[in-house]
């Protein structure tokens, strides 16, 4: 299960996809404009999300609605994103010229 969830994560096109939903629900079609991929391709990945357990989604009349499901992403999110940065801040005072 724990392989699942990483192999979820290890697209970028889904963490885009999860970074739009962290601000909020969305329909599907706002995602496939708001992330520039195809219809089919958006759905292809947010089915995988689904199934990892990190997406819901919802009928609203003639619309689906995407959330997150898990808030576990967005702290797991949260954290390698905050790791990053400290690395690319470490990296950059590493390279500053001495003055």
């Amino acid at each position: 299960m724990i392989a699942a969830r990483f192999r979820a994560l290890s697209e970028p096109l889904r963490l885009r996809l999860l970074n739009l939903l962290m601000q909020g629900e969305h329909t599907v079609g706002w995602m496939v404009e708001a992330s520039g991929s195809s219809q089919a391709n958006v759905s292809k990945h947010l089915a995988i999300l689904r199934d990892a357990g990190m997406v819901g989604m919802r009928k609203e009349g003639l619309s689906t609605i995407c959330y997150i499901a898990d808030p576990m992403v967005n702290e797991l999110c949260e954290m390698m994103c905050s790791r990053l940065r400290e690395e690319m801040e470490d990296k950059a005072k590493a390279l500053a010229l001495p003055r």
